[in-house]
């Protein structure tokens, strides 16, 4: 079967670089948004050269300009839009309804990833704020697209390693505690944490997949549901010596938002509805959703004892 042509939003970010690189791999004609508000940031236009190089097209677009979205549209048969909406980087969600109104003029598009990636936001009604905007702009997407009849997958479910497994869960900080580590609450809470290269993996195999149309791809990987406590474990034994380990009760973990900014106030909500509600795992998935390492076992997944060996 012929591989359907995607073009990727924000290619030049943490997640989205990756998905470029994942469709090139996987054999997809790639097209990648090259957005005039760049400016002079180097460091991305380097980056689409050298997603050029590798193969793919880069196509001039704005939020800014409907009729370019259009016609970068025009250009796919799939359309991945993995924009930040994390506000410790930049909280772009709502953007994505112009690309969803350039979807609904193209009339062409097959299926639209839009930007999702974390926590499932059906779920999130009871979310704490501010951290719950996160899962309400995602939520006015989905209508957005849904109202506009727009075919869908939506990728669910994975705490990025990036962020999780080498600093052992940590907030604040990217690299592993030298001698005390922080234990939200029991720290029994399971959270599947999964390289970003696999949830770009296993977003490309998802679009040319009738298994996944209009349902959601939780990212569950089995051997890498965690709880801190295991994380924690497995760090001890890589280095061979024991941490001294902090329990954080609930109502503590909450109070550290006072005084905090608004994107700390965000993560620490964040946190709390994984690590203490352990809201990536406490459900089972249903008609609505597949679950990715079920799906696509040819996808050797990274384990987290291999990922973290890099920090030791």
């Amino acid at each position: 079967m012929e591989k359907s042509k995607v073009l990727v939003v924000g290619g030049t970010g943490y997640l989205g670089r990756r998905i470029v690189s994942a469709s090139l791999s996987q054999g997809h004609p790639t097209y990648v948004l090259q957005r005039p508000e760049i400016g002079l940031d180097i460091d991305k236009f380097q980056m689409l050269l050298a997603f050029k190089k590798q193969g793919a097209h880069l196509v001039e677009g704005s939020f800014s300009d409907l009729e370019s979205l259009v016609r970068a549209v025009k250009l796919v048969d799939v359309v991945i839009c993995p924009m930040s909406g994390a506000h410790i980087r930049s909280h772009n969600t709502l953007l994505q309804l112009q690309l969803v109104e350039a979807i609904k003029r193209a009339g062409n598009i097959k299926r639209f990833l839009p930007s999702e990636f974390g926590l499932d936001p059906p779920r999130m009604g009871h979310a704490l704020e501010p951290g719950r905007v996160t899962f309400d702009d995602k939520m006015v997407v989905r209508k957005a697209i849904q109202d506009a009849k727009i075919s869908f997958t939506y990728v669910c479910g994975a705490g990025f390693a990036g962020y999780l497994a080498g600093n052992l869960s940590q907030m604040g900080t990217l690299v592993p505690p030298k001698e005390k580590v922080l234990i939200y609450g029991d720290g029994n809470a399971k959270v599947p944490i999964v390289d970003e290269d696999d949830i770009a993996a296993y977003t490309i195999k998802t679009i040319d997949d009738p298994r996944t149309l209009n349902k959601t791809l939780y990212l569950r990987p089995p051997e890498n549901e965690l709880s801190q406590k295991q994380l924690v474990e497995m760090w001890e034994n890589l280095i061979g010596r024991k941490l001294e380990q902090i329990s954080i009760s609930e109502k503590d973990f909450l109070a550290s938002m006072k005084g905090m900014d608004f994107a700390g106030q965000v993560g620490v909500g964040h946190f709390y509805h994984m690590f203490y509600e352990g809201a990536l795992t406490n459900f089972e998935i249903g008609e609505e959703g597949e679950e990715a390492s079920k799906l696509y076992p040819e996808v050797k997944y990274t384990r987290m004892n291999e990922y973290i060996k890099i920090y030791a």
